[in-house]
């Protein structure tokens, strides 16, 4: 089931950092970077975050997640998120089709995720995305942004 997740409470934005870091801990290997804003970011930070998260949620455990941003006609998807014991599920991909449903008037999707990131790269090429290049963000790091028109 895939609702939307408030990171409101003490508890909830608990449940979110827990699964981000285990999460992005993955994404830091893949990419040789361990210093991603994700993994140094606070339950206290994810309370007060502005980004709506939508969760994926099976049998009650928290199993993915993606968070985004709605400018104008716009969505800025800020992180996708799923557990590793629930990779190779579909959810990533569930997540993102979500997403395109619950705002029938937005026009264009963006995300970025780190170019060696194969796996993500994928995903969003299967899902439509179109490249719009990558960018060295800082020393080592490579970024690929993506774009997908409604």
């Amino acid at each position: 089931m895939i609702r939307v997740f408030p990171t409101t409470s003490q508890d909830a934005a608990t449940r979110m950092w827990q699964l981000q870091q285990a999460a992005y801990r993955v994404e830091a290997e893949l990419i040789g970077w361990s210093d991603l804003p994700p993994l140094r970011e606070t339950v206290e930070e994810l309370m007060g975050s502005e980004e709506t998260f939508i969760a994926y949620v099976e049998e009650g455990e928290l199993a993915g997640a993606l968070s985004f941003q709605r400018m104008g006609d716009q969505l800025d998807i800020h992180k996708m998120i799923v557990d590793p014991k629930h990779f190779r599920k579909g959810i990533a991909r569930q997540l993102l089709l979500h997403l395109e449903t619950i705002y029938p008037d937005v026009k264009t999707i963006v995300v970025s995720t780190g170019a060696r990131n194969e796996p993500a790269v994928q995903l969003y090429l299967r899902q439509g995305y179109e490249s719009t290049g990558t960018k060295e963000v800082a020393p080592g790091l490579e970024l690929a942004f993506f774009r997908k028109e409604l």
